[in-house]
């Protein structure tokens, strides 16, 4: 563009005639004074790994200012984070069959448990055991939440684990199953049990903080969490609404950093650190968290409790904060293999509001027979391990040994641009926080340094959409890729953290569990992860409970609150 004139006369007539923002005539290109010029294009190509020459600039300008004018529309055009778009994402199943046949569960639930001579001792109690306390009517939800509640004033500020006690309600829930018993109606191994949700899930009549200063005094209104309202129907209690890191990323929010039990000089860890927190220190018999890249996984660890990652549209997120539509996943956090596979059981299916939701079988039975079946490890991962994870890890494949299985060594696929697809999860949660950015609220949230939302929202703005969705079309060959791997095998058991396992099962949608296999050389816990097929999470969480049942693990608790 050799000569450049400002579009300042007769502007309301070449609207008319179709020119927004740059009219090209006699040769010579005419701009507004704050449209696009041929100079931000140039600058702007390297952003965009572009390297259009000089007459494709010219061309393709009027292009560029027509589309930035819709997108300046867009941008005062106010939505909800509750909209999700118009598009979702459902990972394949060319893997193996997922069953189509539901059958009855038998939760052979212990029987016979008794009350504990020291109350106390009701805080680690798993719910299974507690479930069996309530059915027999040895004590009633309203004593158990009673009980609960006080832990949670007694320790919830040391660990800076709670935003909300939801008393009132939590008191109405556990008299309403109280009286429902009373009556003889019995809702299942989940009533009267007591419960808490991490703070992005909306409870009508108490804020919904998000976690993060600029919505700390939010209130969703009516909106109730899918899972909480699953919940409440199955007879459980929630009794508080728990800290995350803000807007679900790691564990420092707008009150301070959430602690880990065993080591009250650390943080939580990933941002479902107050679920992960309270269940370790026995101030929740269970807690809801979410995982968008490692929120579930890198908690359990570090708090040494059993968390699920279900398979990505196993559970609905309506109701949930919204980070990312496509890799978002709502799981429990408990002591046991077999109370995650009790709360999975309850808030899994379709709702008719979470499009991306998918109404599959849950076949649990409890019952692994390692010896049949086709268990892998990833070998290169467990061989570039350090230290006490190594030595845990190393223990880990001996005790499944032990129990039957036949390890076989798998290498994870690693052929994928990685970097790129990650790119899909900061495009997502920019587009979710956009009118947080352009507020410019976001300051303040606490943590503004480089690897914080802040500025990845900001750096994610130039992320195109050509290049986000051919990242979703990689991920789709990604999916076919791992779908390959796991059909050959019914459980993959790998370090929890190293390679690219956790990224890459987190955009195919794949299942994991998550227990404690020991401690680090600074007494906090260390994990094993069981990776499952689509839906098949209740293979995965019956090898999880026979590996609990061969160690004792998941019956240790954080000494300082062990009143």
């Amino acid at each position: 563009m050799k000569n450049r004139l400002s579009f300042l006369t007769n502007t309301k007539s070449l609207v008319a005639a179709g020119v927004m923002g740059i009219s090209v005539f006699a040769g010579i290109s005419w701009v507004q004074s704050d449209g696009v010029e041929a100079s931000d294009i140039q600058a702007a190509q390297k952003i965009m790994d572009l390297n259009f020459n000089q007459d494709e600039i010219d061309m393709l300008l009027r292009n560029v200012n027509q589309t930035l004018s819709g997108i300046k529309e867009l941008h005062q055009y106010e939505i909800d984070n509750s909209v999700p778009p118009a598009f979702t994402f459902r990972p394949q199943h060319t893997g193996k069959a997922i069953p189509t046949t539901q059958r009855a569960s038998n939760w052979e639930l212990p029987t016979n448990v008794q009350m504990p001579a020291n109350k106390n001792d009701l805080a680690f109690y798993t719910v299974a055991q507690l479930s069996s306390l309530i059915k027999e009517r040895k004590i009633t939800s309203v004593e158990l939440t009673q009980f609960f509640i006080e832990r949670l004033k007694k320790h919830g500020d040391e660990l800076q684990a709670v935003i909300t006690i939801t008393e009132d309600r939590a008191m109405a829930q556990a008299k309403k199953a109280d009286d429902l018993l009373k009556n003889g109606t019995y809702l299942g191994p989940l009533h009267g049990i007591p419960f808490g949700a991490k703070d992005l899930m909306s409870v009508p009549d108490y804020k919904t903080t998000w976690g993060a200063g600029p919505y700390k005094d939010q209130n969703r209104g009516d909106e109730l969490a899918t899972v909480v309202k699953k919940l409440d129907d199955a007879g459980a209690v929630l009794i508080a609404k728990l800290t995350l890191g803000a807007l679900a990323m790691g564990d420092v929010w707008y009150g301070g950093t959430t602690r880990n039990p065993w080591n009250l000089e650390q943080g939580s860890s990933g941002s479902s650190a107050g679920s992960g927190s309270t269940t370790a220190a026995g101030l929740v018999p269970f807690a809801l968290g979410t995982e968008t890249l490692g929120s579930i996984v890198s908690p359990s660890t570090r708090n040494g409790v059993t968390g699920l990652r279900p398979t990505f549209g196993r559970v609905s997120r309506a109701g949930a904060m919204a980070l990312s539509w496509t890799m978002d996943k709502i799981g429990p956090m408990t002591r046991s293999a077999l109370d995650c596979a009790l709360v999975l059981d309850v808030i899994r299916g379709e709702d008719n509001k979470d499009l991306t939701v998918q109404n599959h079988p849950f076949n649990y039975t409890g019952k692994a027979d390692l010896s049949k079946l086709r268990v892998g490890y990833l070998k290169s991962y467990f061989d570039a391990g350090r230290g006490s994870q190594r030595a845990n890890d190393s223990i880990s494949l001996e005790v499944l040994k032990s129990l039957g299985a036949k390890l076989e060594p798998v290498e994870w696929v690693s052929d994928m641009p990685f970097g790129g697809m990650q790119a899909i999860l900061t495009a997502e949660a920019a587009a979710a926080f956009d009118a947080l950015t352009r507020s410019d609220r976001d300051s303040l949230l606490v943590r503004q340094n480089a690897g914080a939302w802040p500025n990845l929202f900001r750096a994610a703005r130039f992320t195109s959409a050509v290049d986000y969705i051919n990242a979703n079309r990689a991920r789709y060959e990604l999916v076919e890729k791992v779908n390959a791997l796991m059909k050959e095998y019914d459980v993959i058991v790998t370090p929890s953290f190293g390679g690219s396992q956790l990224l890459t099962t987190n955009l195919t949608g794949h299942p994991c569990v998550v227990l404690k296999n020991g401690y680090n050389g600074q007494g906090s816990p260390t994990s094993i992860s069981f990776i499952g097929n689509l839906f098949d999470e209740a293979t995965i969480l019956s090898v999880a409970r026979a590996y609990q049942e061969a160690t004792d693990f998941d019956e240790q608790h954080p000494p300082k609150f062990i009143d």
